[in-house]
């Protein structure tokens, strides 16, 4: 007995099929993560400098527009994201973290928590993120943001209270061409102090 052969249409219909999930899938992969293209990395720091630019690419665009965010214009700042500390470990709720001592020059800038999925980290103060004018600094004008769940004396913020998390850095009115000459010394360090339950 042989094998009836399978259709042409039906075939064809499979091949669409296949290159239509393909294709919707690896479209929604793409626009649920960071700009595939594009990126900088300092140290622990990540920018995507031409997110707020025209030259911003057409996947930029596309998750800009999917997440209805605003990107800083290249002349109003640069916004640097870190998902990990200085020595490349994911950064978790459960340790605690030190971030300082100083900034590039910018006439202003915000240090924000996020949680994994983006949403401001909630925090028993009501405080998820400093500016530089509220800060509170020593007397060589450098700072300490202590990061963790439990209170802590000075600038600290609250962690989520569990999974990782995100620290956004947004440098506003910065010299330069949107902070292209920036180094990852100018940035401040994301130190891990330690971790515990």
């Amino acid at each position: 007995m042989t094998a009836r052969p399978i259709p042409t249409a039906a075939l064809i219909l499979y091949a669409l099929l296949l290159a239509l999930g393909l294709g919707i899938g690896s479209a929604y992969a793409v626009l649920d993560g960071d700009p595939p293209f594009g990126s900088r990395r300092l140290g622990p720091w990540q920018a995507w400098p031409k997110l707020g630019s025209p030259q911003a690419d057409p996947y930029m665009r596309a998750i800009v527009a999917r997440r209805g965010d605003i990107p800083l214009a290249t002349g109003e700042g640069l916004a640097l994201t870190a998902l990990v500390d200085k020595d490349g470990r994911r950064l978790d709720s459960a340790c605690s973290y030190r971030i300082g001592s100083s900034t590039p020059a910018a006439r202003w800038w915000t240090l924000t928590v996020y949680d994994a999925a983006g949403r401001l980290a909630q925090s028993d103060l009501g405080r998820s993120g400093f500016t530089s004018s509220e800060i509170l600094r020593d007397a060589r004008n450098g700072f300490s943001i202590a990061l963790s769940r439990h209170l802590s004396a000075g600038n600290w913020l609250q962690l989520p209270a569990s999974g990782p998390f995100i620290v956004v850095l947004r440098l506003y009115d910065i010299p330069g061409a949107a902070g292209l000459n920036l180094n990852a010394e100018d940035l401040p360090t994301i130190e891990r102090v330690e971790c515990g339950a």
